[in-house]
């Protein structure tokens, strides 16, 4: 009787003990800052180009279902219906470029939400259509990663320098 009293208390310190044992730290997610930002420098590339080829569902393509972007001089637009619906006006136009380069590009610790800034050069037609206009300014994007690892843009915010002038 008294050996098994022995083994159940020699069982139950085993358990006791086993409990108090320190968890293994987890381990810590891989460091993907540097192929995240180059993921995002590459969207940003195919994203002019979707603008050059100048077609609306291209470029709204590069957009979350339910992005916002903030023009200026307009309330927000979100969601890509809207989005599709203030870019075609600008895209149809004949005098209509757009090209941006990011000259800063951050990610989260986290993975998961990036951010971009750059300047961008516009052209366009002039109100009246008579004239061609050059505007160049500064935008912030901020991109979330994609269940499938890619990135869309969540916010995209862009003001002008100066106003809008017929290019030299």
């Amino acid at each position: 009787m008294q050996a098994r009293r022995l083994s159940l208390a020699a069982i139950s310190l085993v358990v006791l003990l086993a409990g108090c044992t320190p968890a293994a730290p987890p381990l810590a997610p891989p460091d993907t800052h540097d192929a995240d930002a180059k993921a995002i420098k590459d969207v940003e590339a195919a994203w002019v180009q979707a603008f050059t080829t100048k077609d609306v569902d291209k470029a709204a393509a590069f957009y979350t279902d339910d992005a916002s972007v903030f023009l200026p001089g307009a309330p927000i637009i979100t969601g890509i219906p809207a989005i599709k619906a203030a870019l075609k006006p600008m895209i149809a136009d004949t005098n209509f470029s757009l090209t941006f380069a990011a000259d800063k590009v951050d990610v989260a610790k986290s993975g998961d939400l990036g951010y971009s800034q750059g300047a961008y050069t516009m052209t366009y037609s002039s109100s009246t259509g008579k004239k061609k206009m050059a505007e160049k300014g500064k935008y912030v994007t901020i991109f979330k990663k994609q269940t499938d690892g890619s990135w869309k843009n969540v916010a995209d915010i862009f003001n002008a320098d100066a106003p809008a002038a017929a290019p030299k």
